[in-house]
């Protein structure tokens, strides 16, 4: 039948038959609207049916059932034959139930006679699979969504101590994890952060002021550095502890360098404030 039907012709409302029950139902007055234009947008699978065929009926509330599990990448139209017969002979049915796929205004496949589930579920994935990327609506609510993953029950675990102020049994939760996966990047990085704010939490805020007034003191440094972290000023706390890298020696230098580093962990490494830190540092060192 695709291509075979001019439906052109049903564009003007005739005389209305009296309205179908069913939030699916057509009739000649609104099949410009329900049917052509719907089309436009998704495939409207149109069932011509009748009341005096019980399979006619069973078919119609088998459609229903799909399209409410369709996703909205599909339409359902339903026509009873008798009472509006200018659309049945439009689509030349010969027999009752017959049911039509209409895409972009035009018929794309049908079939007659009632029909196992299985197989009208095939039909139908059939059409959709047909016009996908042709019609706007189809796939257009999700179908490049990603698939939800479930949360796993130790990272929510784990936020739900820190989101209490529980830094330890967050750092706790975070090892539990890395001890059964060494390797899992995410709990990693995680356990980083929890580390610093933990870390955090016990320093003076007046810690860049005491750094400032006395430069070579290294402890006063690495605490003022991470004060500076937590405010949202990076390039100051690498700053700082580049700058003693080049003022210290031995032990102290180790100490610097290693504060530092564990600061970068806490960024991409592909993030541009610390690819130039690195390069500040590496001068530092050499």
């Amino acid at each position: 039948m695709s291509g075979a039907v001019d439906l052109s012709a049903l564009k003007q409302p005739a005389a209305a038959a009296g309205d179908i029950p069913g939030d699916h139902a057509v009739t000649e007055a609104n099949f410009e609207e329900r049917v052509l234009r719907r089309s436009t947008q998704v495939p409207v699978v149109v069932a011509l049916y009748s009341q005096r065929s019980p399979g006619s009926i069973e078919l119609v509330k088998l459609l229903e059932k799909l399209v409410g599990q369709g996703g909205g990448d599909w339409d359902l139209a339903t026509v009873e034959a008798e009472a509006n017969m200018r659309i049945a002979q439009a689509f030349g049915v010969q027999g009752i139930p017959t049911v039509v796929a209409v895409a972009a205004g035009q018929p794309l496949a049908d079939f007659t006679g009632n029909q196992p589930e299985e197989q009208v579920t095939g039909w139908i994935a059939a059409v959709v699979d047909a016009v996908r990327g042709k019609l706007p609506g189809v796939g257009a609510a999700g179908a490049d969504a990603e698939p939800e993953v479930p949360e796993d029950p130790r990272f929510v675990a784990a936020e739900e101590a820190l989101e209490n102020g529980d830094f330890a049994g967050a750092i706790a939760a975070y090892q539990a994890i890395l001890t059964a996966e060494p390797n899992n990047a995410e709990a990693k990085a995680a356990l980083r952060q929890v580390q610093f704010l933990s870390r955090v939490q016990e320093i003076d805020p007046s810690a860049v002021a005491k750094a400032d007034a006395d430069p070579s003191d290294l402890d006063a440094a690495l605490a003022a550095a991470d004060v500076e972290m937590f405010n949202q000023q990076p390039e100051l706390a690498f700053d700082r502890l580049i700058a003693q890298v080049k003022r210290t020696a031995g032990d102290d230098r180790t100490r610097a360098r290693t504060h530092l580093l564990e600061l970068f962990e806490l960024f991409d490494p592909a993030e541009p404030i610390v690819v130039a830190a690195r390069r500040k540092l590496a001068a530092a060192l050499y």
